[in-house]
């Protein structure tokens, strides 16, 4: 499996206001084009967070740790349209309470994204995609700070986390 790099993505300002198209090949070769991304935070009811872990094949911080759930906003889609359809296909989580926790901007060598921040508490079944992760789990606060810094949290993971938990 493999990335698709002609899917088309949506370039915004830091406002999230639309200003064009570009390929996710282009987005994510070093171009640093300004593309809306959304990141959803799931704790369960023991205060654990879920994290999924990238398969070997993304184009992006291949077998590393990540948000429960992240992905990009498709052309013609609202922020909220986007989480749901992604926690819906990468975790198979349909009824959630997102809240909004605000956007900023996350650059790396090879990408620039408005990355759009919610988190919610789930005391149901997370059922990951086989087609889309590679692993999930619930990680406590303890094993999560454990591990930052030591290569198995994507960067952007990790600065976020800092940042609002």
């Amino acid at each position: 499996m493999k990335d698709n790099q002609y899917e088309i993505f949506p370039i915004v300002d830091e406002e999230g206001h639309f200003k064009g198209t570009t390929s996710r090949g282009h987005a994510h070769d070093g171009c640093k084009v300004l593309h809306p991304v959304v990141h959803l935070h799931l704790f369960n009811n023991k205060g654990e967070l879920y994290l999924q872990k990238r398969p070997e094949w993304k184009d992006i911080q291949p077998g590393k740790w990540d948000t429960a759930c992240g992905g990009h906003v498709d052309i013609g889609e609202s922020v909220q349209q986007a989480l749901h359809r992604e926690v819906s296909e990468e975790l198979g989580v349909k009824d959630f309470q997102a809240i909004p926790m605000g956007h900023y901007v996350f650059e790396s060598k090879r990408e620039k994204e408005l990355v759009n921040v919610f988190r919610c508490e789930y005391a149901g079944e997370v059922n990951p995609s086989k087609d889309e992760l590679s692993d999930g789990k619930f990680w406590s606060r303890e094993e999560i700070l454990a591990n930052i810094g030591k290569g198995v949290f994507t960067p952007n993971f990790e600065s976020e986390y800092q940042k609002y938990f």
